[in-house]
């Protein structure tokens, strides 16, 4: 019998993810990061590509059909009132194709991953073009 270990993020991730918050904090446009479980060591990583989003049709395209993801997403805009904001989000993937193995691993570590990369929201998705509505729902804050 495999007892199961609690996912956690490596120094390697907590490093990323503070360099990634410093650095899209002036950013003029979206930037964001995925992160997947690797269900070999347990450890939240980012995707093999290590490549930065400028785009949420860039995310849409690269995310899986039926496994979950995390993405961190610096999304720069401006208010009503004419303010730049720049909600720094955790949007939460789960699609219902996923199996409910990834799908409790991905809920257990939603908490560690907002509290480590510091978010202030998530967002929960459920498929890639929920991210079309992204920017409503950050501009309605």
């Amino acid at each position: 019998m495999v007892i199961p270990r609690d996912p956690n993020c490596s120094g390697e991730t907590k490093d990323h993810l503070r360099k990634f918050r410093l650095t899209t904090s002036r950013a003029s446009g979206p930037q964001a990061v995925i992160y997947y479980i690797d269900k070999k060591t347990y450890e939240i990583k980012q995707d093999e590509d290590k490549v930065v989003y400028k785009s949420l049709d860039e995310i849409a395209d690269d995310l899986p059909d039926n496994s979950p993801r995390y993405i961190i997403l610096s999304y720069p805009l401006t208010l009503p009132s004419g303010r730049l904001s720049v909600p720094y989000v955790l949007l939460y993937y789960l699609p219902n194709t996923c199996n409910s193995e990834s799908r409790m691993m991905y809920a257990g570590a939603k908490e560690l991953l907002r509290n480590t990369a510091e978010v202030g929201k998530v967002i929960d998705m459920e498929s890639p073009e929920d991210l079309e509505d992204i920017p409503n729902k950050l501009s309605t804050e």
